[in-house]
């Protein structure tokens, strides 16, 4: 009961600070996050266990589901070599980047165990990106590019989490085993999230015209569909993005307008509040993440987040840029048979929004906090707690400098629709 008390008090907190953070012209995630740790740091609060398998289950099929279904497929298609560079290949080179600079910087730390925090922190939080640069006139392509990219990053993360901690394990890592794995999780994933849009299509066709019906079906699909997949071991990122596309054309054939405006008005709630608790929850487990921390160590661990931090960052900008100059040539190459459309082009101003907005989120925190406790010979996870850490430093590290940071970078670029 006294769980329940405190998830209605954050709740509370998270409306207030909303309506607060607009008057005063602050982006809410930063001061949810800033508030999460004052409040962790309350004596009488107790503290609320994250189980990264709930956060999964209960956070990351609406958010990616909302997320999908607005996506504009036109846009989400002419920019697909950068979505899915940002979100596949980038994940992969952060991973690695990261590891490179754990494994040289931090006593004790193997290359497996770098690589764990290398794919903890190798996907970016366009939630809070978006969060935060909501109001700020971005283009209609930088949105299509940063909600692309989250819609298929944390699948990738995933994966190569699930290697890097077999590796600790001590299974041997072979690259054509991860890769073909890596295939069999998004196709599995593509199809059941294909079956299950099938399949309420069909219900959606019969019951359109009973509003409570309807919407209660697309509310309750979303979670169907990634417990299916979970359970089928294929990606339910992968499933419930493919759901929420199918789904998003299909309304626009069959659903009148009162009910795509009630749906609308259901969701943005249903979103808002998961958002708020998202920021507030990273910020609580700040303070019981840091007394498993001996105190001589916390500045090196807070000095090494910080150059995870930059590292992070110079590797996105400069395969940002990369891809900047690489469609480029594409577009300007004659003899391509695949024409890359001018729409598709980034300039110099909107590749710096869409470097510094890689920002980490709920998923590195989860997927840091669901780190095992022991190994198979029933000895501890090394450097567990040193890994959990980091993780979550780099999580604030980015969510507050970059965040705050960002909406500058924006205004003062001059950045708006028309400019980009």
């Amino acid at each position: 009961m006294e769980n329940y008390s405190i998830i209605i008090f954050i709740l509370a907190i998270v409306i207030g600070l909303s309506a607060f953070a607009e008057k005063a012209k602050l982006p809410y995630p930063i001061l949810l996050v800033i508030v999460g740790v004052a409040i962790g740091f309350i004596p009488t609060m107790t503290e609320i266990e994250i189980n990264p398998e709930i956060i999964f289950l209960i956070f990351l099929p609406p958010l990616l589901y909302d997320a999908s279904f607005n996506i504009s497929p036109k846009d989400f298609k002419t920019n697909i070599n950068t979505i899915s560079t940002l979100a596949i290949s980038l994940v992969f080179l952060t991973a690695t980047g990261i590891a490179a600079a754990a494994y040289f910087m931090i006593p004790n730390m193997t290359w497996p165990l770098a690589f764990v925090l290398g794919a903890i922190l190798s996907a970016t939080d366009a939630v809070a990106a978006i969060s935060i640069t909501k109001g700020l006139n971005l283009s209609h392509k930088t949105l299509t590019i940063l909600e692309g990219e989250s819609l298929i990053n944390d699948a990738s993360a995933l994966v190569a989490y699930r290697f890097a901690v077999a590796a600790v394990m001590g299974s041997t890592f072979i690259i054509w085993k991860a890769t073909l794995e890596f295939v069999l999780l998004l196709g599995g994933g593509f199809l059941v999230g294909l079956v299950v849009a099938k399949i309420l299509a069909i219900i959606l066709k019969k019951v359109h015209k009973n509003t409570n019906v309807t919407i209660s079906f697309m509310l309750l699909m979303p979670f169907v569909a990634y417990l299916i997949a979970e359970n089928l071991h294929v990606s339910g990122v992968i499933a419930v993005v493919v759901l929420g596309l199918k789904i998003a054309r299909l309304s626009n054939k069959i659903f009148p307008e009162s009910l795509k405006n009630n749906s609308r008005n259901l969701w943005d709630i249903i979103i808002f509040l998961l958002n708020g608790l998202i920021f507030i929850l990273i910020g609580l487990n700040f303070r019981y993440v840091l007394k498993n921390i001996d105190d001589e160590m916390i500045l090196p661990y807070i000095g090494y987040a910080v150059i995870i931090t930059i590292v992070a960052l110079l590797i996105r900008m400069i395969r940002i840029f990369l891809q900047k100059v690489n469609l480029q040539k594409a577009f300007q190459n004659t003899k391509r048979k695949r024409k890359i459309s001018e729409h598709a082009l980034l300039d110099t101003k909107n590749s710096i929004i869409l470097s510094w907005s890689g920002m980490r989120g709920i998923v590195s925190l989860a997927i840091a906090i669901g780190l095992p406790k022991v190994l198979e010979n029933g000895e501890e996870f090394p450097q567990r707690n040193a890994i959990i850490f980091i993780s979550v430093a780099v999580v604030l590290l980015t969510l507050i400098g970059q965040g705050l940071t960002l909406p500058w970078i924006v205004k003062k670029l001059n950045i708006n629709n028309n400019s980009i």
